[in-house]
């Protein structure tokens, strides 16, 4: 999208821009026989998220590291709407014991699940390694997700088949999904202190989320599933995501405080990609300000999709002991 449209909020394509909020983009859909997990949705623009789903009637699962907070911001949006249908299940997505036991809860419930909205993420951390011996960014932003759909398809897939209703499944990537390493993903080296950029970690990470709804996508309609797989950048929003570069961020903002966006604004394209009707059938696709955008050319790359998901399946087997 031009600088232009992004500063003046005009929209785009399907009606709305960088303006439009989350209650926007979704008025008017009825979502009252679905079920969907959002991820990280205590907080930011999950929470945003979460409550405008549950405003469209949609049940609601939240999936976070800090219960307490979950507890408390559940809560606040019930104290809001009384009617809203929401949980809150454990999930830190850098542990992969914790990811499934997350999922495993969450079949235990036996319920549908119309809607995956992997959301939570880190952002610019130094260097570290997850309790898995993997490195932060590339385990909470990806690894976790990809192990939590894999976890989650097949209930997804029963409940499309039985309902009749395509289910969905978002990404939150970001435009810094451009700004990542030489080769887009340091396969021999992500676990490598030496070469660790910050900046380049989480943009590797952010490209790895859309590869990875690029592979669902040729795998779904390979199999004829009736699911589609979406990545969404949400904008520059001042969020808790931050936190570990708040006073760069906030010098940014400074400077162009016109494009930045506010929370509602930055779950807009989160609730369109998951709920508008307009998008039926559309899978693969990334989304900026509620429109369609042309991604990186590292991450349109089929091969390099391909290879990240057979790559993240020997991770995680690898990494993992019972």
């Amino acid at each position: 999208m031009s600088i232009i449209s992004l500063v003046t909020g005009w929209p785009g394509p399907s009606g709305f821009g960088s303006a439009s909020t989350a209650e926007e983009v979704s008025e008017g859909i009825d979502a009252a026989n679905l079920t969907a997990i959002v991820t990280g949705g205590a907080s930011g623009i999950g929470l945003e998220t979460v409550r405008v789903l549950a405003m469209r009637k949609v049940h609601v699962i939240i999936g976070a590291r800090n219960l307490e907070g979950a507890n408390k911001a559940k809560q606040q949006l019930l104290e809001q709407n009384p009617a809203a249908k929401l949980d809150v299940l454990k999930l830190d997505l850098s542990s992969i014991k914790s990811t499934t036991e997350f999922a495993h809860n969450f079949l235990a419930l036996n319920l549908p699940l119309n809607i995956l909205i992997n959301n939570a993420g880190v952002m610019f951390c130094p260097f570290q390694l997850s309790e898995d011996g993997i490195e932060l960014q590339f385990a909470t932003n990806h690894l976790g997700h990809f192990l939590l759909t894999n976890l989650l398809l097949e209930k997804m897939k029963s409940t499309a088949k039985s309902t009749g209703i395509e289910g969905r499944i978002v990404n939150l990537s970001s435009i810094a999904h451009v700004h990542t390493y030489g080769d887009g993903i340091r396969f021999n080296k992500i676990n490598d202190k030496n070469g660790y950029s910050d900046k380049r970690a989480y943009g590797q990470s952010k490209l790895a989320n859309i590869l990875h709804v690029k592979e669902l996508t040729r795998r779904f309609q390979e199999e004829g599933v009736n699911i589609t797989a979406n990545a969404v950048h949400p904008g520059l929003i001042m969020t808790p995501l931050m936190r570990h570069s708040m006073l760069l961020m906030r010098l940014l903002q400074a400077f162009s405080f016109f494009i930045w966006k506010n929370v509602p604004q930055g779950a807009a394209t989160t609730c369109y990609v998951a709920l508008h009707p307009n998008l039926k059938g559309v899978s693969g696709k990334y989304f900026l300000d509620c429109n369609e955008k042309r991604a990186s050319s590292y991450a349109r790359d089929e091969t390099l999709a391909k290879r990240l998901w057979d790559f993240s399946k020997n991770l995680i087997n690898s990494s993992y002991k019972v």
